[in-house]
């Protein structure tokens, strides 16, 4: 159901003040028109203001009074907050735009998938890629081939030095963070992963090799410590019908964003959640989890 122009924008609170709230959650929900942000609220509350102030938006001194300014939520926080954040928020009924990973590990993730369930509140995953027009393309082409085998990266040197060089990034590594575009990916374009097996370091360097249901063997490499001058995504299916190739060295991300905040608006007004919601994050988290068991 797409976003009627004739509805009222839905408002949005944003839960974190770091560096991706600022450059892209506060940006793009402000923007609208389908959307405009109802406030902020961060455990630093210098930060929310400084996050808030460019929209003149409000800035909330607890989560309970950011709920209450809001229809809906979107998280741009550490998995461990977030996964304790939002089934508070489930409880209270409100909409969720989700970050992958739903949590640091597999428990925590499936608290919030079984409290969205239980509570039936409409939830979308910020799988950003998803939303480009061109990922778009390249699964409805996979659609036509029968796959054999494939090769995925995703690479870049961010957590060496910057903004993303977070502290649950520097924990956790490239698996937990890059991990989940991948594994999306791969599921989506060949089918079911069934196993997934890991070998390195996911702070160094970590190779997945995925089994799936079909029959077909798929690997990633993960990285987020390699200085490149701008990060790789790539994933090369091969078949009967020759290779197919997903490359975003060309693809502008500032697409993915209207898309993705119109496909909330039109959830949240519909009640009903995204073909990608906490349930597809719960997915990505147990193949994540089978990745490191």
């Amino acid at each position: 159901m797409p976003h009627s122009p004739q509805s009222p924008p839905v408002r949005v609170g944003l839960v974190g003040a770091g560096p991706w709230a600022r450059a892209m959650h506060a940006r793009s929900l402000a923007a609208g028109p389908e959307t405009t942000l109802a406030g902020v609220w961060a455990r630093r509350p210098e930060a929310a203001a400084e996050t808030a102030a460019p929209y003149g938006a409000p800035v909330a001194a607890t989560f309970e009074e950011l709920l209450d300014l809001s229809e809906a939520v979107a998280f741009a926080v550490p998995p461990a907050i977030q996964a304790e954040l939002a089934v508070r928020a489930a409880r209270a009924g409100k909409p969720m735009l989700l970050e992958k990973p739903l949590g640091p590990d597999l428990a925590s993730a499936r608290a919030v998938a079984d409290a969205v369930s239980e509570h039936r509140v409409v939830t979308q995953l910020v799988l950003t890629k998803r939303y480009h027009p061109a990922t778009r393309a390249f699964l409805r082409a996979a659609e036509d081939i029968t796959v054999t085998g494939a090769r995925s990266c995703y690479l870049h040197g961010a957590f060496l030095d910057g903004d993303l060089a977070t502290a649950w990034r520097l924990e956790h590594g490239a698996l937990l963070d890059l991990g989940p575009h991948l594994l999306d990916l791969l599921d989506a374009a060949i089918g079911p992963i069934t196993t997934v097996r890991s070998t390195g370091d996911p702070r160094r360097w970590i190779e997945l090799t995925c089994e799936h249901a079909n029959g077909a063997v798929s690997q990633a490499s993960l990285s987020g410590a390699v200085p490149l001058p701008r990060a790789r995504t790539q994933v090369e299916l091969y078949g009967a019908n020759g290779p197919l190739l997903y490359d975003t060295a060309g693809l502008d991300h500032e697409e993915c964003w209207p898309v993705l905040r119109r496909e909330f608006a039109a959830a949240v007004r519909s009640g009903t959640s995204h073909a990608i919601d906490a349930h597809r994050g719960l997915r990505i988290q147990e193949l994540l989890h089978q990745a490191v068991a």
